[in-house]
């Protein structure tokens, strides 16, 4: 793997008001080629360590590097162009079909007034084929399922050809189908066009498929991190979501089940 794409080392953050840290002397690394996932329970801080590795909040301790360097320092118009990013939800909030959509990912290279360029609609048309929503281009976003409206916005993210691509739950409203074909499309994205990707996510075993290495959350601090295999074990959650579990493999991989709790 290739140099860092994100870095955290040792970063503290605490919101305003609050008495407790959100995020507690946690560091993490992130390489091209690899797909990291945050997993942990509500409240666990996964959502604030990804906003710290985007800029969009700033550290009180430690530091966060983004594409070698400080997060801080980033143009927003560099880091649109240097990460995509897709969160759980998103309403369109004028009419627009999915060309249309698509091309939106490409306003960070064009520029507010900036027509655009044979370059632009050639990456527009890369980031449809690439997830197979190219039949859908005239279509209103309107008409569109959940599932095939979440490939769109992947499809904006990746046609703003970025270095990493981040997906914040942006698979929580879907059903098994398509939850599926989003984890599918963005594993292949990673280790085929070599993105650095970082998942948030609460489905933990769908995780474990998919991710080369998980961190595992709990109160703002890091509980366990590497591959799925080493830390999704009976101890860590049962520890973590407070709850009785029964851990098993499945190809490999640590999945688990959830169980009655007796009384």
């Amino acid at each position: 793997m290739g140099e860092l794409i994100f870095e955290a080392r040792g970063v503290d953050f605490r919101y305003p008001g609050a008495t407790d840290d959100a995020v507690r002397g946690v560091s993490l690394e992130v390489r091209p080629g690899e797909l990291v996932g945050l997993v942990g329970p509500n409240g666990s801080g996964k959502t604030t360590l990804l906003r710290l590795l985007l800029g969009v909040l700033q550290p009180s301790a430690g530091a966060i590097v983004a594409g070698g360097q400080r997060a801080a320092a980033w143009d927003q118009r560099d880091l649109a162009r240097f990460v995509g990013v897709v969160v759980q939800r998103e309403e369109p909030v004028f009419p627009l079909k999915v060309r249309q959509a698509v091309l939106f990912g490409r306003y960070a290279h064009m520029g507010p007034l900036g027509a655009p360029t044979a370059h632009d609609l050639s990456a527009v048309q890369r980031a449809l084929d690439r997830c197979d929503v190219a039949h859908l281009a005239d279509r209103w976003v309107s008409t569109l399922s959940g599932g095939e409206w979440q490939r769109v916005r992947v499809a904006r993210a990746l046609a703003q050809e970025p270095e990493a691509l981040v997906l914040d739950e942006a698979t929580a409203n879907l059903d098994m189908r398509h939850e599926m074909e989003v984890y599918e499309l963005v594993a292949e994205l990673v280790q085929h066009d070599g993105l650095a990707g970082v998942l948030v996510t609460h489905h933990v075993n769908l995780a474990a498929r998919y991710v080369d290495r998980i961190l595992v959350m709990d109160h703002g601090v890091t509980r366990a991190i590497g591959a799925p295999r080493e830390v999704l074990t009976r101890a860590v959650l049962e520890d973590v979501f407070e709850w009785p579990v029964a851990v098993q493999e499945w190809d490999g991989v640590p999945q688990f089940v959830a169980l009655k709790k007796r009384r």
